[in-house]
């Protein structure tokens, strides 16, 4: 299993002692250290089966660009490219188990899903 986190999320930090305490061998990447590429991004949204723009955080001053940017087909490798180059950008925390079944895990019932 591997999580996508950004230490000082709260959310990432809850995750990872959820894993912890149910004695879950995981692996950490720190997203913002180590910013997934467009590959590995589109791997994910494939997964999720979801949008990019359904996982910016659109709150981040970098977002701000975004903002009139369109959600569609034509401008995904626009807003993917703006995730892998800003990586503050992507919800957290993002889990793929062993299966390859991906979630961002921000709420308490989609962790529970990779818990034992």
């Amino acid at each position: 299993m591997e999580i996508w986190i950004n230490p000082a999320c709260s959310k990432c930090r809850a995750a990872t002692k959820a894993f912890d305490e149910a004695g879950i061998d995981y692996t950490v990447r720190r997203y913002l250290d180590e910013p997934p590429t467009v590959e590995e991004l589109t791997a994910v949204l494939t997964r999720l089966n979801l949008e990019p723009w359904d996982v910016v955080r659109h709150n981040e001053p970098t977002a701000k660009p975004l903002r009139d940017l369109p959600r569609d087909e034509a401008h995904r490798p626009d807003w993917i490219e703006a995730m892998a180059t800003n990586p503050i950008l992507i919800q957290r925390p993002i889990i793929t188990a062993d299966d390859n079944t991906t979630a961002i895990a921000r709420n308490p019932e989609t962790l529970t899903k990779f818990l034992p």
